[in-house]
């Protein structure tokens, strides 16, 4: 149930006799929302202003006469009106009484399937298979996990699609460091520890003259950086004989070039510092030394794999399942699934007939030796095929898109990848449409970066990307001290053997994780901290599952059988203000769905956790529950107990986060 769209149904009906068009209708309906100041009522219609401007009448008449065509007698209190024409509503008592009852023998809570069920193929987390999983990965991952299990929850038919970095120039370079730098007894006592090794060192001797370069040019560049400002600010301002530019121009400008500079400068010091480390590393300096070609050398061996060379293809397929293992290994403590795992290397033998179509239908042509997808709008091209006959990502990506479609018919595919990819995904999705495949939604679901306390992207104090598994033990450990200190701290001493305590920590440390990430607006970056994500208050994954597990003690302690409850006869009673807010923040469930699906957004999710569990607080500080005035009221207060339980439990399952009985 959607107390919301009941209430803009019938918003709409009452606006249809002064309303003709249907998309200011819409408009219209849409100003129907949830009360900001709980003091004038749970909803408020806003509609009646716009409408008075546009009918030249006043906008309190308006109101009125859109109370009288209103129909919500069955659920609201008489509606209101408030200043110059707010329509304030409140919910009948005796309406969210009876509404709760219904849920509590409903596994759903109250939330029906979709009418229309949709078919989506989700394409997240896609981490390099030869690498280690690290910091980079994690949003990828629980963003895509919770959109997975929340479109299911709702109806819809999920196809989720791990496509997996198994293949390409990753592979060239792992292979190339194979064959001239590996430490066999590290590879054999922990092989993708090792291949990320040989990954790393082929990649800083291959960057190392695109550094030197860049160092060079960036030096040149800042060498007198006072001038560098007054030159990007004369260009900023305009050309001489225009007369002079307004001093607000000026200083807005000189504020922009000197914030340039400033980051020529950081990148310089960045690049720098890598110039640097390699240089003073003698077995780096003597592997460049001696493999001056690297480059060149690393694509030779991609090339050799591509066409099927005996020797590489062995490699590959023996480095393969080790890193798939140690991948799935950390899926499982992710509690992370797919349906498929469908790599790079599953589409390589279908690149030449992606390429070949796009020719056919004159939507490719060659330019300079390569084959590219010239797009109206953008200056760039999407180059699907190379000088030296390489295919590229976006190849794949065409080809996996025309798989999806034949093997799945889906009617959306999300991309849950990284902002930076953004133009990325636009060529893409324009040349799908030109291909002919414009009948299916793209949507690339973009997220921002997770940032370190200096505002930069979060790595260790040496620069590394710091890895996942490292972060999630670190994240339990803290955890665990919490749970620990907690437990001790209690007025009747600990409950909680060792055992239990390091399965609480599991589900806490991992779970904060997971929860700060899909706190924030996806699109947005956010600075990475434990201290923060492991707080007992606040918006955090700890605070909704102490609240769970306080809804849960609660029952434990009144020696209550839930299920023998729910069946028993009475009627919930919700008299005491905290009651109401509590009873009302229950039945908004259904109105989180369509709000996190409409943009792909879980933050909805979150914040209507967060509010419930404030409002289950000043129900527990307010409302005795074992100690209640009658036995009626203490059932009733009992049940209220366990259906916040039960939806904590179900919203943190869709975000896919533990919870736990007992802290």
């Amino acid at each position: 149930m959607n107390i919301l769209s009941q209430l803009q149904a019938r918003f709409a009906v009452a606006l249809k006799p002064l309303v003709a068009d249907s998309d200011e209708l819409a408009k219209l309906v849409d100003m129907v929302r949830p009360a900001q100041d709980r003091s004038f009522g749970d909803y408020q219609a806003n509609c009646a202003m716009p409408l008075g401007k546009r009918l030249g009448r006043s906008p309190r008449d308006v109101a009125a006469d859109l109370i009288a065509q209103l129909d919500v007698a069955d659920l609201c209190e008489p509606p209101q009106i408030a200043g110059p024409g707010f329509i304030n509503l409140r919910l009948k008592t005796s309406w969210l009484a009876e509404q709760l009852g219904g849920r509590l023998l409903d596994e759903r809570l109250g939330i029906p399937p979709v009418a229309a069920p949709r078919t989506y193929v989700i394409d997240y987390s896609a981490p390099n298979v030869a690498k280690p999983m690290h910091v980079g990965h994690i949003r990828s991952t629980v963003i895509g996990d919770a959109l997975n299990r929340t479109l299911r929850f709702v109806g819809h038919r999920v196809v989720s699609d791990n496509h997996l970095g198994d293949w390409g120039t990753q592979f060239g370079m792992i292979l190339y460091g194979y064959k001239h730098f590996v430490d066999a007894d590290a590879y054999r006592r922990d092989p993708v520890r090792e291949l990320g090794r040989l990954y790393r060192v082929v990649n800083r001797l291959i960057a190392y003259p695109e550094h030197l370069e860049k160092r060079n040019r960036l030096l040149a560049a800042l060498a007198d950086p006072e001038r560098l400002v007054e030159q990007m600010v004369a260009e900023a301002t305009g050309p001489a004989g225009k007369g002079p530019a307004k001093p607000e121009a000026v200083a807005k400008a000189r504020h922009k070039a000197e914030r340039k500079v400033r980051e020529m400068q950081d990148e310089l010091a960045a690049v720098e510092s890598q110039v640097v480390d390699l240089e003073c590393d003698p077995s780096a300096m003597h592997y460049l030394a001696h493999h001056a070609g690297i480059a060149a050398a690393a694509l030779a061996e991609t090339a050799k794999l591509h066409a099927g060379d005996p020797e590489n293809l062995r490699l590959w397929k023996e480095f393969l399942p080790a890193c798939r293992d140690e991948i799935d290994r950390m899926y499982r403590r992710l509690d992370v699934t797919f349906d498929h795992t469908l790599g790079e290397s599953f589409y390589h033998d279908r690149l030449a007939a992606v390429v070949e179509d796009l020719i056919a239908k004159k939507i490719a042509r060659q330019s300079e030796g390569a084959i590219c997808v010239f797009l109206p709008g953008y200056e760039a091209p999407l180059i699907v095929r190379k000088q030296d006959g390489a295919f590229l990502y976006a190849t794949t990506d065409l080809a996996t898109i025309q798989y999806r479609i034949a093997q799945w018919k889906p009617d959306a595919i999300l991309y849950v990848v990284d902002h930076r990819q953004s133009l990325h995904f636009e060529h893409l999705f324009a040349t799908a449409r030109l291909w002919g495949l414009a009948q299916i939604e793209l949507v690339h679901v973009a997220f921002g970066t997770v940032l370190g306390s200096d505002g930069k992207p979060y790595k260790t104090r040496s620069g590394d990307t710091i890895g996942l598994d490292g972060l999630l033990d670190e994240a339990v450990s803290r955890a665990h001290a919490i749970v620990s200190q907690n437990d001790d701290a209690k007025p009747n001493g600990a409950e909680l053997s060792e055992a239990e305590r390091r399965e609480v920590a599991e589900a806490v440390g991992i779970g904060a994780i997971k929860y700060a990430d899909l706190a924030q607006n996806r699109t947005s970056d956010y600075e990475f901290s434990y201290d923060k994500m492991l707080a007992m208050s606040g918006n955090t994954a700890t605070y909704m599952q102490y609240a769970h597990a306080r809804a849960h003690s609660v029952m434990a302690k009144a020696g209550a059988d839930a299920d023998k409850l729910r069946r028993s006869p009475g009627r919930l009673l919700i008299d005491e203000p905290a009651e109401r807010a509590l009873a009302l923040a229950l039945l908004q469930l259904g109105e989180v769905f369509p709000a996190v699906l409409a943009d792909y957004r879980p933050n909805h999710l979150t914040s209507y956790l967060f509010e419930l569990a404030n409002r289950y607080s000043t129900f527990w500080e307010q409302c005795p529950v074992i100690r209640a005035e009658s036995d009626e009221v203490r059932r009733s207060r009992l049940l209220l107990c366990d259906l916040t339980a039960r939806t904590i439990r179900l919203g943190l399952g869709l975000l896919g986060i533990r919870v736990v009985e007992r802290m």
